[in-house]
């Protein structure tokens, strides 16, 4: 079962099993859980929310914290002797996508 899930201000298209990294979140580890689903496709219908679903989850297993590439911010004026380098490296969480839920009624039968 596919969904499209809104995690910190972005959407993810995810399937059970996925691997994904997505901007920090507050939980460093253990099982989090997203009700802010968008769509939910099966291979018969698809489920489309006004803006989301209700009683649609999306569980997730936080796998840990990783740092990304380091990007160089390199500022200067020309003739001025101003010259100004920086480096950021943005900080990602890694999540495992364990279980799709379109219901309540469903969540009970595994």
């Amino acid at each position: 079962m596919l969904a499209v899930v809104e995690i910190g201000k972005k959407q993810y298209l995810v399937n059970k099993g996925d691997t994904l990294k997505v901007q920090r979140l507050k939980e460093k580890e253990g099982k989090i859980a997203f009700d802010k689903v968008l769509i939910l496709a099966d291979d018969k219908k698809v489920k489309i929310g006004t803006p989301y679903i209700e009683k649609a989850k999306v569980e997730a297993e936080v796998l840990g914290e990783q740092k990304s590439k380091k990007v160089i911010v390199y500022k200067y004026n020309r003739r001025k002797k101003y010259r100004k380098k920086q480096g950021h490296r943005q900080i990602y969480t890694t999540l495992k996508i364990t279980r799709v839920v379109a219901s309540a009624s469903s969540s009970s039968s595994k």
